[in-house]
């Protein structure tokens, strides 16, 4: 009971330090960081420690679901190649480096605990990225390949994880058979999350208004994803994030707009408060990891913690580029879009090598190191390794993370002129779909004078949105019943521009997500004044 009530305080403090952090424009992630050495260092307080298992659990498939709701399949599908190499070539190359450097330098690493050093901080994090690179006006090919690659390296990790972890309690690895248990646990865990995703979709547009329930539902649903693909003996973790994305793609039709509504607010808080929680159980167990590690002297702890992060930034630094100048991955080395864009520029290539970012992801994997094995013995150099994958994060999320923006300004990479220009564009379309639509499917249903009404609403956007110095006065629509009805009408017929737009994949996945919480908010507003008017 005492620890709980210090976790609250703990959790009131970190309240109070996200909101100062967001006033000083500081990254979640960065304050997250610097909050849990604090904690550490308070005195008398105690030491927290949950269940690996429990850990493992509890922390990542929700923080892997949610990356994987927030991706564009469409953009993620776009970029798979520089994805890949990123998320799965350069994960395996990081892991191998950093267990090889940790063998020969760090005393008392055998090669399977190397290996579980080497999974442990080898993917770079999607919440730490996107919180690190928000409106710092990136490319967005430079955003989808971050956030693609953090989406997926993870997996790639914690199969590596996995293996190594097995390694050290069986004593035993045979390569062989390690390959094929791979390919089943990847193609296992991927049909699984990819069946369950479709499942759920039709449960979903069965409980369409039922929002309680929907919502619910997706809180549970990386669970059931995790838990039934490792029953199965496959990657949970590929499970999830096969869930996540199916879940994404077709969430326009499964979710009504109140459940979108519910979704975001209460997804947003869960993934604050389970990173918030991670980081305080990282600092309430620094003490005892601290006077664990004791042995090895502050100026040794100091330098092993340099190397594992020189070696994850080195490799990181030396990949990126070689591979973004392959012609082998890119062809012709252009790789050259529609828009006139390359991933080749070399500015673009540095913010990529630059941005590896680790987070919760390692942080939790770490955590969840078994403190003993079935045969009772303890996890040799659990406290080494927790501590050293402390540095790597708070080296790449504090260090790389703030000098991200000072690299940007050096470099001189110019923000979209024109950021906006996307939006505007489907936002004409839509407006002139819709007057279209009031001219050819309403007038049976309304008068004349409703009729103008609505069109002049759409046609007074449309010129706003061609002349941005002009503000016209929108007439108002008469709010009766028969409006009220057909203006829900309208709105139900832009979702399925969205629906449309989105399988399609015209536009952007942000702006398409933005105006479908336009909508949204429109309806609750409609609906509230439909239900006092009945």
């Amino acid at each position: 009971m005492e620890n709980f009530e210090i976790v609250i305080i703990l959790f009131v403090v970190l309240l109070a330090l996200m909101a100062v952090a967001d006033k000083a424009r500081l990254s979640n992630a960065v304050m997250l960081v610097i909050a849990g050495i604090v904690i550490g260092f308070i005195p008398a307080l105690p030491s927290l420690v949950l269940d690996p298992e429990i850990v493992f659990l509890l922390f990542l498939p929700p923080v892997l679901y949610d990356a994987a709701s927030h991706t564009s399949w469409h953009d993620f599908k776009s970029e798979i190649v520089p994805i890949s190499t990123l998320a799965i070539i350069l994960v395996f190359f990081t892991t191998i480096a950093v267990a090889i450097a940790s063998y020969f330098l760090i005393p008392g690493f055998t090669w399977p605990l190397a290996f579980v050093l080497g999974a442990i901080v080898s993917p770079p994090d999607a919440v730490a990225a996107t919180s690190i690179t928000k409106g710092l006006g990136l490319n967005k090919r430079v955003v989808t390949i971050l956030e693609g690659e953090s989406l997926v390296n993870d997996a790639s990790a914690l199969i590596s994880y996995r293996f190594a972890i097995i390694a050290i309690g069986t004593g035993s690895f045979v390569l062989w058979k390690a390959g094929i248990d791979f390919l089943l646990l990847v193609t296992g865990g991927i049909i699984i999350g990819v069946a369950i995703g479709f499942l759920l979709i039709y449960i979903h547009k069965l409980i369409l208004n039922n929002s309680l329930i929907s919502t619910s539902l997706t809180l549970l649903t990386p669970f059931i994803s995790y838990l039934v693909a490792e029953h199965l003996h496959t990657s949970g973790v590929l499970a999830v994030v096969s869930t996540g994305l199916i879940i994404s793609w077709r969430a326009p039709e499964a979710y009504s707009y109140q459940t979108r509504i519910r979704n975001r607010a209460v997804w947003d808080t869960m993934i604050f408060l389970l990173n918030g929680f991670i980081f305080i159980l990282i600092g309430l167990q620094l003490p005892a990891i601290l006077a664990d590690v004791k042995k090895y002297g502050i100026v040794n702890l100091l330098m092993y913690g340099l190397l594992v992060s020189g070696v994850t930034i080195i490799i990181r630094l030396l990949w990126v580029f070689g591979a973004a100048y392959s012609p082998l991955i890119n062809g012709s080395g252009k790789n050259k879009k529609a828009d006139g864009s390359q991933l080749t520029a070399w500015k673009s290539v540095l913010i990529i090598a630059w941005t590896g970012t680790r987070g919760i992801v390692s942080l939790a994997t770490a955590l969840a190191l078994p403190l003993t094995f079935s045969n009772g013995h303890a996890f040799a150099q659990r406290s080494l390794i927790l501590f050293l994958a402390f540095v790597v994060i708070f080296i790449t999320l504090v260090v790389q993370g703030l000098s991200l923006p000072l690299l940007i300004k050096m470099l001189r990479i110019k923000a979209n002129p024109d950021p906006f220009k996307e939006e505007r564009e489907m936002r004409l379309l839509m407006a002139g779909q819709v007057i279209g639509f009031i001219e050819t499917q309403l007038p049976e249903k309304a008068d004349g004078s409703l009729i103008k009404r609505l069109k002049q609403r759409y046609t007074i956007i449309i010129e706003e949105l061609e002349d941005l110095s002009r503000r016209l006065p929108e007439k108002p629509v008469v709010t009766d019943i028969t409006s009220l009805s057909i203006q829900q009408e309208i709105i139900e017929w832009q979702r399925k521009l969205l629906i449309a737009f989105h399988k399609e994949g015209r536009f952007n996945e942000y702006t398409i997500r933005m105006l479908e919480q336009e909508l949204d908010h429109e309806e609750v507003r409609l609906t509230s004044r439909f239900r006092k008017m009945k």
